[in-house]
């Protein structure tokens, strides 16, 4: 089974007066990059949260938001009364020398740099643990998602390894007119351009064998379909994080696709070449999507 790299996941729970929602947003990446959005009282479990993250979300962009609600009597902020005290005094003193009313003047005074700032209070060990249960199941949630999506990618990339092994059905079916067409067409050029009567039958049939070699697939044919049964066997183990291992996989199946064409001289083989090479791209921009 194939997990997808993409998702979301949301969860969001009431705890002693404290609302905790998270949300995470998966896409897809080389390698395990987290961007993490943590209100203050959280800042002291960070390094645990983070480590929550990448532990079972394995790889991928991951963009996790975390917000908590202060309900009832929390109090989210601190007012420095001390601060304002000194703020109101010299606004109250310039208030009378330029005669101006200060009976509005508070709410100016709580925008004040320094005035209100935010609480310096930790969330205790008990509300942290309520925490990482909301936390889990937004993580459960997104790769509910990744599973969903990793069935489909499964299910195209079969599709694409599928058609590449058809092709080379073709291929064999095609391989044996090849060579008997090339060997004829070398005898051909050797008597138009040296004669019959001068040919060393000897010397061109080691020659014609040597050649033939050269230019032989069925290494590659093999070797091919050994790339795409090995391809597909991966979908079913257990681990996760296939996508690399994948895509090393298809490197090596479009080296022997290479390989043939480079070695195929013959129009009905490159068809196939070419039939594989596109089912192999579309293969590649399947797996960039696979964690």
């Amino acid at each position: 089974m194939l997990k997808s790299m993409t998702g979301f996941g949301r969860a969001e729970q009431t705890v002693n007066e404290k609302t905790f929602l998270v949300e995470i947003k998966s896409l897809n990446g080389k390698q395990y990059e987290l961007q993490l959005k943590l209100p203050p009282l959280l800042r002291p479990y960070e390094f645990e949260i983070r480590s929550m993250l990448q532990e079972q979300l394995v790889r991928g962009t991951i963009d996790c938001m975390v917000t908590i609600k202060q309900n009832g009597t929390s109090k989210p902020v601190n007012i420095n009364t001390d601060l304002i005290k000194a703020y109101y005094h010299q606004i109250e003193n310039l208030a009378g020398e330029l005669n101006i009313d200060t009976n509005s003047v508070l709410s100016a005074l709580l925008r004040l740099p320094e005035v209100v700032t935010p609480t310096n209070d930790v969330l205790n060990e008990n509300d942290f643990t309520e925490f990482k249960k909301v936390l889990q199941a937004s993580i459960g949630e997104l790769n509910r998602h990744r599973v969903e999506e990793g069935a489909s990618l499964e299910k195209d990339l079969l599709q694409r390894i599928t058609n590449i092994t058809k092709q080379e059905v073709a291929i064999l079916a095609l391989e044996p007119e090849r060579k008997k067409r090339i060997k004829d067409e070398i005898l051909q050029l050797l008597n138009e351009h040296v004669g019959k009567e001068n040919i060393d039958n000897n010397r061109m049939e080691q020659e014609l064998i040597y050649y033939m070699e050269k230019i032989d697939i069925h290494e590659e044919q093999i070797r091919l379909r050994q790339h795409c049964e090995y391809f597909t066997s991966i979908f079913d183990l257990p681990e996760e994080g296939k996508g690399k291992k994948l895509s090393f996989i298809l490197q090596e199946i479009g080296r022997e696709i290479n390989t043939t064409g480079s070695k195929a001289y013959d129009a009905g083989i490159q068809k196939c070449v070419v039939a594989m090479k596109d089912e192999l791209e579309k293969a590649k921009e399947q797996i960039l999507n696979v964690l």
